[in-house]
């Protein structure tokens, strides 16, 4: 049974050589060790207690890469608001899909063998089914996947809006790429690829990074309970079905420059 946070806490020799051993083996931050030893291990110490254990042991800092760019992050006021979609490739014939809502982080994951839009379709009906709350808007990138006409059209029928992000701007996306980054440094890494139970695995994971894992972006927080802490300001279906213009959404093109040029003949024909 694992005890509770204490910087006090006198760390066991097993317990350092644990912390040692990933950040050796993984290259983990003392946060992900800290949460790596809590999943893996039912082992609970203190964020302080991680980092004096790695400075004790003269353990270099981990060297972060300088963005060229600084971006002025955002986070959505209500759930469901904008949930941000990707796809990211594990291994031959392995792709993983991930929808995370902007506000809670709260996930929805799914492994498929292709990125097609049969997949997205299949991913899409997951995602509506396991959120706890209504989606307003789909931001994605320009992937071919998501922009399948039959995937554009069910999201028209879904009432939901779809916002996918401009060329060469995949910072709107960070939320998702970064959680994808996570999974590639916290999940795969504790599990074979070629197990019959991966699925099965990846929804544990999924579980505890809704309700348990907490979040630096959060407070600490875990996705549900920032959810929870918002539950009465989330809008129920019936409201985000009223809030819906069906008028302004259509079917948009891939293309980004062809999409703006209609865009351009569509205000045209609203001024005449």
């Amino acid at each position: 049974m694992s005890l509770p946070y204490s910087p006090a806490r006198k760390v066991l020799a097993e317990q350092e050589e644990l912390i040692l051993q990933l950040r050796r083996d993984r290259g983990l931050g003392a946060r992900r060790i800290q949460n790596e030893l809590r999943r893996l291990h039912e082992i609970s110490l203190s964020l302080a207690t991680v980092h004096r254990v790695l400075v004790r042991n003269e353990v270099k800092p981990l060297k972060r890469l300088r963005r060229k760019k600084r971006y002025k992050r955002y986070s959505r006021p209500i759930p469901g608001d904008r949930v941000q979609m990707d796809t990211c490739k594990i291994a031959r014939g392995l792709y993983q899909y991930t929808a995370i809502d902007d506000c809670t982080r709260y996930r929805v994951l799914g492994l498929y063998p292709r990125r097609n839009a049969a997949c997205t379709l299949v991913f899409l009906e997951r995602v509506l089914e396991e959120m706890p709350f209504s989606i307003q808007r789909v931001q994605t990138d320009r992937g071919r996947e998501f922009f399948a006409i039959k995937v554009q059209q069910c999201l028209l029928d879904w009432g939901i809006k779809f916002r996918p992000i401009k060329p060469g701007s995949p910072h709107l996306n960070g939320k998702v790429e970064r959680s994808q980054k996570t999974d590639l440094e916290e999940f795969y890494p504790t599990v074979d690829l070629d197990s019959e139970d991966l699925d099965d695995l990846l929804y544990e994971w999924q579980h505890y990074y809704n309700w348990d894992r907490p979040h630096g972006s959060l407070g600490g927080k875990s996705p549900m309970d920032r959810f929870f802490e918002l539950i009465h300001d989330t809008p129920l279906r019936d409201e985000v079905e009223a809030m819906y213009d069906s008028s302004r959404e259509r079917i948009q093109e891939q293309n980004y420059q062809f999409e703006l040029a209609l865009r351009r003949v569509e205000k045209l024909k609203r001024c005449v």
